[in-house]
Parts: structure tokens; C-alpha cells; sequence
């Protein structure tokens, strides 16, 4: 049976929802109501990249994808459900000669052109190749050249297409039920003379224009991820932001909770964009303050902590709290999981065999959480099926042996699925309690015998934090900055090509 439109991107909610434990979507309001355009992403997570940007895009979108992918089982009916176009990389078609393959990439370019003609969009990644780098890979001008071939279509009548950037975030993008967000930017502004029209039959120009325009998505694409030079400085960046965030709160007295990916995002953007300012200007300054809130960083994963756990209340204010925190840790450890162990014992063997299989499947690290996905998608409905079917096939087994016990397997059998899908979910929300209790203890028995070190390290952060805002003073940075130390989206906010590094 054929997989319709709504359907698949119905699927893909589903398995999105499932994987992530929240996927916060932002900039939804840069999308136009009506007309076509094109989306470009980085590609950093295999096939879970175009399946946050079906599964969260307001309209309808069409993907061009490597023609090998069509011929995975279920994700090559998803893939034609959605109106996938293959695109024919010159890697995968060894046999074929280079006319043949272009003549194919040509009508691929038309039917994604055609697409955004009729008022869809297209989602490209121009990278042309998924991977694991916290930078860009070299941009290929497939996106470019499809915005010039949609607007010669649009010539003989329609809406001009328009390219928006996607930010594709991820707080750990192969770990089971993380956080995610997808960030729509505000289309890009072209100069006239990258917007000029291109006659129909100059390929020469064609080619010439498609070159300047990716020239000019490049840092564009490297600000909407914070592309950086390095995982180091990458992690040294989240840093900034996170210590800029807690000391604000510290100030200001405000006990705040844990920042969303929303926040977390425009928290990064702001400090990427402080970065590539300042190090134009005064790279030893900037240079020499890094390596302060590298020794910073190194002593606080030392002991296990984070910025804000430095501002916790004190752990023994009261006589009562150790007693409270003890009957916590007691339901959470000791009542709770009798109650979950069906669904854990029906789970725990698909749980094991998803992880092996990423291990022995996956490539590379970008491919592990699509392998998961795959995986999961069959292994887990597969056993609870398996053990529904056991489970039903006991029952009746017990029925003949005693009588008094009535015949019902069916009812046996979607209990026992039942229990194995819900059992599953509430898990991973026990997990999740488990981790949150344990964290408290960590933190309140750290804050009681390691009473100097946290002292010192909030000094530390400090001397930082007026060092940070020193740097920064003068510079225009995104979002807003609230009394409680928290940052919200400045409403308007786009991107600005003069301030792109």
C-alpha cells in the first residue's frame, strides 16, 4: 500500500517526537504566506536533519536527496511520499558517464524548481554530504544554482522564489530522547546583481552567478549554526554562555531554571557573534581570555558541577532537609522501579540491540542517531508484538491447565503491548527523575564538604564575567537581555550581511 503525503510527514512526527524529548521550533514568522522558496541547512545528523525540518516546517516541503537513499526499505517509500528528488553525485554512479549523470541532476534541478514554481519549498543542504565537523564543509552550488533556475520558471508567471537560512541545533544529537531546535531565519537579501534574472539558455552565467551566490551563503550558513574552528572552542563558547547566564542570575537574584534550546541558542549566537567581532580587532585579548575560561572550564568539570550549581542553596538549613531528601531518594530508588519493571524487562532488549546496532551500522558519529531511529522504528513496536504474541499463547496455555481461569488471550496480549509501549515512555521518564535526584544529592553533598573550591570557582566566574562584558561593550548582539539574567528573542531580529565574518 502507498504511503500518501500527509501520512509520511505524519510518520515523521512520530519518530521525531519519540526520539527527541523536546524539539522547540523559532522564526516560523519569517516564513511567507504564500509563494515558493528554498531552505538551506547545515547537515550535521543524517537523515534526522530533513526530518525536524518536515516535521517542523509550517508548509509543505520537498527534499533533493542522494538517488542511493530511495533504495533503503521504508525510507524510500517516505522519501517518495514526500516528493523527494534524487540528486545523481558522481560517487555513486561510478558506471555512468558524466553527460549522463549531469542530464539527470538537470531534470532533478527542474522538478525541485517546478516545486517552488507551484509554491512549495525546497530543502537543500549544500554542503552535499552529512558529517561530524562543528564547521562547514565546502558548499556545493546546487542550492544557488536551483534559486536561478526557479526564478527563470517564475518568469513566466509566479511569486519570486526567496532562500531562508535553517539553524539546526542540537544538545546532543545522537543521544535517545535530547533536546533539539530548528531555527527559521529571515530570507536572505540578495544585492541586485545577484538577483539579476539569467537568460534561459546562458549557462555560462548560470554557472558564473551560482558560484558568487554560494560564495554569499557561506557565512551566512556560518552563523545561523555557529560554525567554530574547533569542538574546543565550541564547548569553550557554550562556556561563555553558560557562566554569562548563571553570574547575571547571581546578581540579580533570581533562582532560574534551566535554559530551553530557544534560549540556549540565542545565548550561543550572541557570544559567536561577540567572538568573530572581537577577534578581527583584538585577537591576543580575545586569545588570552579564552584560555582564562579554558582553566575556568577545566576546574568546574573536575568536580563534576556547572555554572548555576555554584548558586545553590545551601544543603543544611534545616534539620528536616537530609530527611527529606532521603525519602526522595527512597521512592525514586526503591519504590518505583517494581512498579516499571515489565516495561523495563519488555524493553531493555531493544533498548541494547538499538545501541549495537548504531555501533555496528554507523559509519560515522553523524550517522548513529539515524541508524537509532531506523532501528527503534522496527525493534521496539517488533518485541512488543513479540511479547503481546508470547504473553497470548501463555494465557491460553493456562486456561487449558486450569480451568476456573477464563480464556482470554487477546486481552492478555494488548495488555501486555500496552504495558510494553507505555512501560517503555514511562522508563525514560523515570530515568529522567532518577538523574534530577541523583544531581540534587551530588550537588547538596558538594555545596556541604567542598565549600572553598565552590567558593573559589564563583570568584573565578565573576572575574570572568566583568571581563566578557568589558569585551563586548559597543557591539550589537542578538536578542534581549532580562532583569533575571535571561536573554529572549529581540522581536524583527534578522540577520545583517554587515556583520557576517
Amino acid at each position: 500500500m502507498a504511503i500518501t503525503t500527509s501520512s509520511a510527514v505524519r510518520l515523521v512526527r512520530l519518530l521525531v517526537g519519540m526520539f527527541f524529548r523536546r524539539v522547540g521550533v523559532a522564526g516560523t514568522n519569517h516564513v511567507p504566506e504564500t509563494g515558493g522558496g528554498i531552505l538551506i541547512a547545515w547537515h550535521p545528523n543524517g537523515l534526522v536533519d530533513p526530518a525536524l525540518i518536515v516535521s517542523t516546517f509550517p508548509r509543505q516541503v520537498v527534499f533533493g536527496a542522494r538517488h542511493g537513499l530511495f533504495k533503503w526499505p521504508i525510507v524510500g517509500q517516505v522519501m517518495r511520499a514526500l516528493g523527494t528528488v534524487p540528486i545523481y553525485r558522481a560517487v555513486d554512479l561510478k558506471d555512468a558517464d558524466d553527460e549522463a549523470r549531469r542530464n539527470a541532476n538537470r531534470k532533478s534541478l527542474d522538478a525541485l524548481a517546478q516545486a517552488v514554481c507551484e509554491g512549495r519549498f525546497a530543502a537543500l543542504f549544500p554542503e552535499g554530504v552529512s558529517h561530524d565537523a562543528p564547521f562547514l564543509q565546502e558548499l556545493k552550488t546546487g542550492a544557488a544554482r536551483l534559486y536561478y533556475r526557479a526564478k527563470q520558471l517564475s518568469h513566466q508567471g509566479g511569486v519570486q522564489p526567496v532562500i531562508i537560512p535553517v539553524g539546526l541545533h542540537y544538545d546532543d544529537k545522537t543521544s535517545f530522547r535530547s533536546d533539539a531546535l530548528v531555527e527559521f531565519h529571515a530570507p536572505i537579501e540578495l544585492t541586485p546583481e545577484l538577483d539579476a534574472p539569467i537568460p534561459d539558455d546562458d549557462d555560462e552565467m548560470l554557472r558564473a552567478r551560482s558560484s558568487e551566490l554560494t560564495v554569499e551563503l557561506e557565512p551566512i550558513l556560518q552563523e545561523v549554526t555557529h560554525a567554530t574552528e574547533s569542538w574546543e572552542l565550541n564547548r569553550l563558547m557554550g562556556r561563555v554562555r553558560s557562566l554569562m547566564r548563571a553570574e547575571r542570575a547571581k546578581r540579580a537574584g533570581a533562582n532560574l531554571k534551566a535554559p530551553d534550546m530557544a534560549e540556549r541558542t540565542l545565548g550561543m549566537a550572541r557570544v559567536w557573534r561577540a567572538y568573530h567581532a572581537r577577534v578581527k580587532t583584538d585577537p591576543e585579548a580575545v586569545e588570552a581570555l579564552l584560555d582564562k575560561v579554558a582553566a575556568y572550564d577545566s576546574a568546574l568539570r573536575e568536580v563534576k558541577l556547572d555554572d548555576d550549581d555554584l548558586d545553590k542553596p545551601p544543603p543544611i538549613e534545616s534539620k528536616w532537609i537530609p530527611l527529606l531528601l532521603g525519602l526522595q531518594a527512597a521512592v525514586v530508588f526503591l519504590v518505583f522501579p517494581p512498579v516499571l519493571v515489565l516495561g523495563l524487562l519488555i524493553n531493555v532488549g531493544p533498548y541494547f540491540l538499538t545501541n549495537l546496532a548504531s555501533k555496528l551500522a554507523a559509519r560515522q558519529y553523524k550517522d548513529t542517531a539515524t541508524v537509532k531511529l531506523l532501528a527503534g522504528m522496527i525493534l521496539f513496536p517488533l518485541t512488543w508484538l513479540t511479547f503481546a504474541l508470547l504473553v497470548g499463547l501463555g494465557q491460553i496455555q493456562v486456561h487449558e491447565s486450569f480451568a476456573g481461569i477464563p480464556r482470554a488471550p487477546w486481552a492478555a496480549g494488548v495488555t501486555t503491548f500496552l504495558i510494553g509501549a507505555l512501560g517503555g515512555a514511562l522508563a525514560l521518564v523515570y530515568l529522567e527523575l532518577v538523574d534530577r535526584t541523583w544531581t540534587s544529592i551530588k550537588i547538596r553533598a558538594k555545596r556541604k564538604w567542598g565549600a572553598t573550591i565552590i567558593e573559589q570557582l564563583s570568584q573565578e566566574r565573576a572575574v570572568l564575567f566583568e571581563a566578557l562584558e568589558d569585551i563586548s561593550q559597543g557591539l550589537d548582539l542578538p536578542g534581549r537581555l532580562r532583569d533575571d539574567g535571561r536573554i529572549s528573542a529581540t522581536p524583527g531580529f534578522a540577520l545583517d550581511r554587515d556583520d557576517m565574518p
